[in-house]
């Protein structure tokens, strides 16, 4: 039986200390390219949620059922890639039908979740941590926060930087590079907790 202690230091180390995007740098091309609003942000950061919770679930017990029982760990990769792959396309079908605007709005970053380092890099990390069914599905919906927290902050500073006055050779991209710098140093700040 897993503790609430466990739990809750798998949680704030996971969106805190250890922030998949602002600290381990995974999954920045998202992060970068959806976070012009705050609403698409949400969106994506809600997409990713359900995408990662359920791949750290599927891939924990691909890996402990299937891969590790016939010495095919060797596959672990790419066995990872095909449980994200069919689980994003059901997640784009999904905001296809209920919101059609949310999916106009993500754009070619919805079908890139498929892709999207942090997915597999939480996936793995379960693996390697040593995890059990659920600790990893902790870490992946507790992961997948801190990349929606992470997205709607640096989408909330990026809606008030339209309305700055910002000289001209740094609008858009450089002062966006210069923000998410800004947002991680701050994370760094968690670095010092011990849990």
């Amino acid at each position: 039986m897993i503790s609430m202690s466990t739990i809750f230091s798998i949680v704030i180390t996971s969106i805190l200390i250890e922030n998949i995007v602002l600290v381990k740098f995974l999954g920045i091309c998202s992060f970068i390219g959806v976070s012009k609003r705050t609403d698409t942000a949400l969106g994506m950061g809600m997409a990713v949620t359900f995408v990662m919770a359920i791949a750290s679930a599927v891939t924990w017990c691909v890996q402990t059922y299937l891969l590790v029982p016939f010495h095919l760990e060797y596959l672990q990769t790419i066995s990872f890639i095909l449980v994200i792959a069919a689980l994003v396309q059901l997640v784009e079908m999904a905001i296809q039908k209920l919101s059609p605007s949310l999916y106009t709005s993500l754009g070619i970053y919805l079908p890139l979740i498929t892709t999207n380092c942090a997915v597999l890099g939480i996936a793995i990390l379960n693996i390697d941590k040593n995890y059990n069914f659920i600790e990893a599905l902790v870490s992946g919906v507790a992961a997948a926060l801190s990349f929606t927290i992470a997205i709607f902050l640096f989408a909330g500073v990026r809606e008030r930087l339209e309305n700055s006055e910002i000289p001209e050779w740094m609008k858009g991209f450089p002062i966006a590079l210069v923000t998410a710098g800004i947002i991680a140093m701050a994370f760094l700040g968690f670095q010092g907790l011990k849990i």
